[in-house]
């Protein structure tokens, strides 16, 4: 419960800081730096993208497909496997 409670403070923070005019752009070294700290944990990541502040990194790991929600400080607030 309380990791649902912080993942979601985490996400409204990120929204916060959007519509504060905080910029979340996806730069080379942005894209480097997410495939890095993914691919360090395990993940193969085929497509990372911006929406609504967060970055979006979808990745295989163990034969299943992840979507992965990071801040604009690479830090992850939500991971799902993806059907």
């Amino acid at each position: 419960m309380t990791r649902i409670i912080a993942t979601a403070l985490a996400i409204l923070a990120s929204g916060a800081a959007l519509a504060s005019g905080a910029d979340t752009t996806l730069d080379t070294d942005t894209r480097a730096a997410i495939t890095e700290k993914l691919t360090a944990q395990g993940y193969e990541v085929r497509k990372i993208e911006v929406e609504d502040g967060i970055y979006e990194a979808y990745a295989l790991k163990d034969g299943n497909r992840y979507e992965i929600y990071l801040d604009r400080d690479l830090d992850v607030v939500k991971s799902e496997m993806d059907d």
